[in-house]
């Protein structure tokens, strides 16, 4: 492996020749996520893109009543087409945060294919979180963390139908 001091970099050359879309952030707060992204808003400007509380949800009966108005997600554009992403990860739920484990990168997948394969291949020999399948919100998603502990989340949108 070249140290660092022999590394060259030419981020030009991988133009137009990447396979994904976009990869983004994705973070996780102990029942705060509206707070600190009012803030990041603040910060950043812009419009959410999405905002969903758990109480909006087909699973809504399924979450405790005092964590309903709570985020399920949201999504914030910052810079050049990137989004700061977010949930509430409700300790009632099962989601117990620690360091480490309070973000995700997230990939949005390009085609079906391009989503199973990337989950496939990243997930192999680490611990699946949530199985790879088609979500309520109109996606085909999952989500793992890696054998090097890295946390993803795999989504791919499905085109909205005319």
């Amino acid at each position: 492996m070249k140290q660092n001091s022999e590394i060259q970099f030419n981020h030009n050359k991988f133009k137009g020749d990447t396979i994904m879309a976009t990869f983004n952030p994705y973070l996780n707060f102990p029942g705060n996520t509206e707070e600190a992204f009012t803030f990041y808003k603040s910060v950043f400007g812009g419009e959410f893109i999405a905002i969903q509380r758990f109480k909006e949800t087909p699973v809504a009966d399924q979450v405790p009543v005092d964590a309903r108005d709570k985020i399920m997600h949201v999504s914030l554009p910052i810079g050049k087409g990137n989004v700061l992403m977010a949930t509430d990860a409700i300790e009632s739920m099962g989601h117990k945060l620690t360091f480490g484990n309070n973000y995700n990168i997230s990939i949005e997948a390009d085609s079906k294919e391009e989503a199973q394969r990337l989950y496939d291949k990243l997930s192999a020999g680490g611990k699946i979180e949530q199985p790879i399948k088609d979500e309520f919100w109109g996606a085909y998603f999952g989500m793992f963390t890696d054998r090097f502990g890295t946390r993803w989340m795999i989504n791919y949108t499905y085109p909205k139908q005319k």
